[in-house]
């Protein structure tokens, strides 16, 4: 079942499920009001029952004049319901329906002189009929006087005062539920309206469900489809919606992920072929030499195995340099990190590299502050990006003078180290800036054209800064060549 369909049934079940359970309360509430509204209309209807109860009282002090007379209480009854025009509404509870009629005919069992069936355990009294109306008259200890009070039924109880003083109660019992009369039919009229307001609700409810889910549902179509051509290797797919909820935010996270893979897609084929012509040119070179020499074209003698030997060097620092930086992508490089002091380590670095430029003619320059900084480092692995920028200066830059500067940057959050290296050779276009540190990426007419740089040593240089929590980045120089500057994070 599609997700738009299980999403209109739960919302629409819901709703109807509500919808019932409200119409089942209002239905309920409404028998009970009337209920009780009808309870007290009726007594109401019998205060003046009680007025002539008093009155009865009064001639004896004493309830003597009605105890036991069955047939003036209910007469009395009778004769202020009818005359309250209570009667006539309420004809489940008229006269005719008090519980002292004359006792039915006998059985045939008892006219043939057997004993009568005994419906009731005795000691017991026999359950109300439905709705039987039910009047006593009770003393003021609510002892019964005249009529019949049953304890199981539940009696709404008018004091009877005279001389302000409670000398009995007129006992009604209370209606459970309605069975005829105009309260009935207000009922049923207002359940069926109920029922219609329901019916409506809940046509209005598929109405609003059926665009709503729609309208929640489509745009997953959409990152659907566009995740199937990503598993196509689509990757130029881009959805477009104009939301701010995590519908939108989601379909934009789709389609960084489809701009990221393109990317990466793009990156691979280059990796490959560029992989392919670094390999292949001191391959072909060797191969010409070697075959140079085994067809006599070429002497066989210590120079030009040299000159083999040199390609295969060439070859063998291309595969470590490679194997160096596809460890660095999978995670394999192994940095083995404790505190340093980082201006001591750079005064080594300087000291190393001095007379390595200066035999390039490359006159070193340096502006090292004057304080201790400790960083969180594997010293080898940082000074071998520190020896990746100074060879790439030394073999591709043409410089004459290459400055090293270490310095601290505070910022409100915290305080890190910057490195910079720089040059006064070749430099590089703003726009090549920010790939220089892609694996193999090379710049037409750059430095590293000049003698064939495989271009893999920023590259590896990045992966070892990155994985100190720093960042590495490029710009051109003051001096005329190129910047790389160092970000560390100060312990």
């Amino acid at each position: 079942m599609k997700i738009q369909n299980k999403l209109f049934l739960i919302l629409f079940s819901f709703s109807f499920l509500l919808v019932a359970l409200l119409v089942f309360l209002m239905q309920w509430s409404i028998g009970k009001g009337m209920i009780n509204y009808v309870n007290t209309k009726e007594i109401e209807a019998l205060e003046p029952v009680v007025i002539e109860l008093a009155k009865e009282y009064q001639i004896k002090n004493n309830w003597l004049s009605m105890k036991g007379r069955h047939g003036k209480f209910i007469r009395l009854v009778s004769k202020q319901l009818a005359d309250s025009n209570f009667t006539s509404k309420q004809k489940s509870r008229s006269p005719e329906h008090l519980s002292f009629r004359r006792p039915p005919p006998m059985r045939p069992a008892e006219e043939q002189g057997r004993p009568p069936r005994n419906d009731f355990h005795e000691g017991r009294t026999p359950p109300p009929r439905e709705n039987e109306a039910f009047y006593a008259l009770l003393d003021h200890n609510k002892n019964l006087v005249v009529g019949k009070y049953i304890e199981e039924i539940e009696y709404s109880k008018t004091e009877v005062i005279v001389d302000d003083t409670i000398v009995g109660y007129f006992a009604v019992s209370k209606r459970n539920q309605l069975t005829q009369g105009y309260e009935v039919d207000f009922i049923e009229q207002q359940q069926y309206y109920l029922w219609i307001i329901a019916l409506f609700v809940m046509s209005l409810v598929a109405l609003v469900t059926l665009p709503l889910t729609r309208h929640l549902v489509e745009p997953l179509k959409l990152i659907t489809q566009g995740m199937h051509k990503l598993t196509q290797g689509d990757y130029q797919q881009s959805i477009n919606l104009n939301r701010e909820d995590e519908l939108g935010r989601l379909s934009r996270d789709y389609n960084e992920l489809a701009h990221s893979l393109a990317e990466n897609e793009t990156t691979r084929k280059r990796w490959l072929a560029n992989i392919s012509h670094e390999l292949r040119t001191p391959v072909a070179i060797l191969r010409g030499e070697l075959e140079a020499m085994l067809d006599g074209v070429r002497p066989l003698n210590k120079k030009n195995i040299a000159s083999a030997n040199d390609e295969v060097k060439h070859l063998q620092r291309l595969i470590d340099d490679l194997n160096l930086l596809t460890s660095a992508d999978i995670g394999g490089m192994r940095y083995r990190k404790k505190n340093e002091e980082l201006t001591q380590l750079m005064h080594s670095v300087i000291d190393t590299y001095h007379s390595y430029l200066n035999d390039a003619g490359i006159k070193l320059t340096t502006d090292i502050i004057d304080e201790k900084i400790n960083v969180f480092i594997d010293k080898t692995r940082l000074c071998q990006s520190f020896e990746n920028i100074i060879n790439n200066a030394i073999k591709y830059s043409t410089a004459t003078c290459f400055n090293i500067s270490l310095s601290i940057e505070n910022t409100n959050h915290s305080s890190n180290v910057l490195i910079k290296f720089e040059d006064n050779g070749v430099g590089v276009d703003d726009i090549h800036l920010s790939h220089l540190f892609e694996h193999l990426y090379r710049v037409e007419d750059s430095r590293n054209r000049k003698t064939g740089g495989s271009g893999l040593g920023l590259s590896i240089c990045r992966h070892i800064v990155m994985a100190h929590q720093g960042e590495i980045t490029a710009e051109n120089s003051p001096l005329g060549g190129l910047a790389i500057i160092i970000k560390l994070p100060i312990v």
